[in-house]
């Protein structure tokens, strides 16, 4: 997992894939709205340790699909991003 510094919005981790689009726009709109988390770009990782984030990625989005963003123990999938803004309580422009 990577750290993305940002302000202290809870428990944030985002399940991407290095070349999707969506999951690049939602990179940036976490960076937009200043918030911290980790992601992982599962397409990237190999063996023992793809196996193990796909299963944590299972747990919480038995699709798999991509990007999802666990937020605090819920799941958002796929780009949404005024679900991304109402779950970080605040309007953005």
């Amino acid at each position: 997992m990577e750290r993305v510094e940002g302000s202290d919005r809870g428990a944030v981790r985002l399940f991407t894939l290095s070349t999707c689009v969506w999951c690049k726009k939602t990179k940036a709109l976490l960076k937009e709205m200043d918030v911290g988390y980790e992601y992982v770009d599962v397409d990237l990782l190999e063996g023992d340790e793809r196996t193990k984030v796909m299963e944590e990625l299972k747990a919480v989005n038995p699709r798999c699909s991509f990007p999802s963003l666990v937020v605090n123990g819920e799941c958002l999938v796929g780009y949404d991003e005024l679900r991304i803004k109402e779950v970080f309580g605040r309007p953005w422009k």
